[in-house]
């Protein structure tokens, strides 16, 4: 059976669904079979995020509607062949789409693949309960912020209503130079403040706003390590954090400091 987990924030803007892509990216470079579910009716960018929006013939509306098969909607990535994309619509009505509907899709694949990751509508709408519903374990993604992190107090809350075997933390888009200085909260501060275990720490990268642009992966650098780590912590059950603060560590991490704070 597949692990099935969802991909939420509560606040939009944290960065939900490029962490949810690169996480099964990640997960199917470990050697797993995984398929990424677009849940954001209406407001769906995975396809456009892994580079797939000009493959999609059928998504998950249509499946719903009972226009095609689940097979025919999925996407197999090009560049990663152990990892499926099922999109979402950005013009059918969401109203239409319940919890039971989105299950029914999980449990027609359920042993076809190891992790079914399912990107979660921001906020805690309808969306957000539609999503929910066929897990059993969440991701909850914030940012170093504490407006980022009240709305994700009030998801991990409302998964508590949910049969949710397990919750995780990342903190996604932090910023070494800036935690080191004080300037941002700490990693124990936040995961204090929202009760649940950290996951991942994914830095502050504006490569991945480059390729994110590009519709592609980022496979190399910074990143790539943070979720590596992000994936093999998810997996294997390990609390290896990526480390954002050690090239601002020593002398010449104090200049490096210094210049990006100018820049």
């Amino acid at each position: 059976m597949a692990r099935k987990i969802v991909v939420t924030s509560g606040k939009g803007g944290v960065g939900k669904t490029t962490v949810c892509a690169n996480l099964g990216v990640y997960l199917s470079r470990l050697g797993f079979r995984v398929v990424l579910m677009d849940v954001d009716i209406g407001l769906n960018n995975l396809d456009v995020i892994m580079g797939l929006e000009r493959q999609v013939i059928f998504d998950i509306t249509d499946v719903v509607s009972g226009k095609c098969r689940v097979r025919q909607a999925l996407i197999q990535d090009p560049n990663f062949p152990s990892l499926y994309l099922l999109p979402s619509s950005h013009t059918y009505s969401s109203s239409k789409i319940s919890g039971e509907h989105i299950k029914n899709i999980t449990d027609v694949i359920d042993h076809s693949f190891d992790y079914i990751l399912i990107d979660c509508p921001a906020g805690v709408e309808a969306g957000f309960h539609r999503a929910v519903f066929p897990a059993n374990e969440a991701l909850v993604v914030v940012t170093p912020h504490l407006s980022s992190i009240r709305d994700a107090d009030k998801v991990v809350g409302l998964l508590s209503e949910y049969n949710i075997e397990s919750k995780g933390l990342v903190i996604n888009r932090m910023r070494g130079d800036l935690l080191l200085s004080g300037e941002l909260m700490n990693l124990e501060s936040i995961v204090k403040a929202m009760g649940i275990p950290l996951m991942g720490v994914i830095p502050e990268d504006d490569s991945i706003s480059k390729t994110t642009c590009d519709g592609r992966i980022m496979t190399d650098g910074e990143s790539a390590r943070a979720f590596t780590l992000l994936s093999e912590n998810i997996h294997n059950g390990c609390k290896k954090i990526y480390d954002c603060t050690y090239k601002y560590r020593g002398i010449m991490g104090y200049f490096k400091r210094n210049i990006k704070k100018h820049v």
